[in-house]
């Protein structure tokens, strides 16, 4: 009869909370992971996305009701990071919360991994205030200028005469790259428009929330099942005269709110064994489940 034990830990690593989930159980230990990627038998290494940890997690502690002969590990770090860890050889799963880059599918064919794509989750980019805040809405212009730093008050879109501060992921989230080519650039090719150098870059989801509801003046983003009460959230338009949209999970949905995306994993080569069942798993009726309980959006 299987024994199955897990395990939750919490460290700080570089001032970065890294969030890891072992669930291992005794059984049967057939092989398992991609070619090219030795793993202990029936063992997966899931590293990356900060915005999809929670989500990682979950699937994770639920799959091993289902497998509990099956161990997985997960680990936050930021897309990049996971996708390093892809192509260096120390992960299975890299979790994205953007597409890979050219230039990281480069450094992966160099290295001997092809990375393919699996898309298991939605999500809407929330821009968020704090409560006390009288602007309730915002064009992607509007929000270019002022995470660019060429608005520097909020009277000069509606609001009350204070400076805005700025917070941001960090340049390794898959969400910050998102927004800046999506928001800050428009997503207009050849767009080098940057993050003002005023802007707070913050290590987590957690840290955009908590200064947020601290201050007054802050505007921020996050994946929308990272959004608290005690936020604003702010509907977003296109630009003059297009509709301005609230993010939910029917809107982005029905591709109305105008900042969304999918959500990622990205494997060496085509899954099998383990990772072929865990995958399809996740993007069954149940892991689909979860998804939608966490505040993301189901694939369709």
């Amino acid at each position: 009869m299987a024994r199955q034990w897990v395990c939750l830990r919490i460290a700080a690593m570089g001032g970065i909370a890294a969030v890891v989930l072992c669930l291992t159980a005794c059984g049967d230990r057939s092989n398992s992971g991609n070619a090219g990627t030795p793993r202990a038998p029936n063992s997966i290494q899931n590293k990356g996305s900060d915005t999809m940890v929670n989500l990682a997690l979950a699937w994770a502690e639920a799959y091993a009701r289902v497998r509990p002969d099956v161990r997985i590990a997960v680990t936050g770090g930021g897309s990049g990071t996971g996708i390093a860890a892809l192509i260096n050889g120390t992960a299975d799963l890299a979790n994205a919360s953007r597409q890979i880059k050219v230039e990281e599918r480069v450094e992966a064919r160099q290295n001997g991994v092809e990375p393919v794509e699996h898309v298991v989750a939605g999500d809407a980019i929330a821009v968020v205030v704090h409560p006390s805040n009288p602007v309730g809405r915002l064009t992607i212009p509007e929000l270019s200028a002022i995470f660019s730093g060429m608005i520097k008050n909020w009277n000069e879109v509606g609001g009350d005469d204070r400076p805005i501060v700025l917070v941001s992921r960090e340049s390794n989230s898959g969400t910050h790259v998102y927004f800046l080519e999506t928001v800050v650039r428009q997503g207009k090719s050849g767009n080098t428009t940057l993050f003002s150098p005023d802007t707070l870059l913050m290590p987590s989801s957690e840290g955009i929330s908590s200064e947020v509801r601290q201050n007054p003046n802050a505007i921020g983003y996050d994946g929308l099942g990272y959004v608290t009460p005690d936020q604003k959230v702010l509907a977003v338009s296109r630009g003059p005269g297009s509709p301005y949209v609230m993010p939910r999970a029917d809107t982005v949905s029905n591709g109305t709110y105008p900042v969304a995306r999918s959500l990622y994993m990205y494997t060496a080569g085509e899954p099998r064994g383990a990772l072929r069942s865990y995958l399809d798993w996740i993007e069954s009726v149940d892991g689909q489940a979860i998804v939608r309980e966490l505040g993301f959006v189901p694939q369709q």
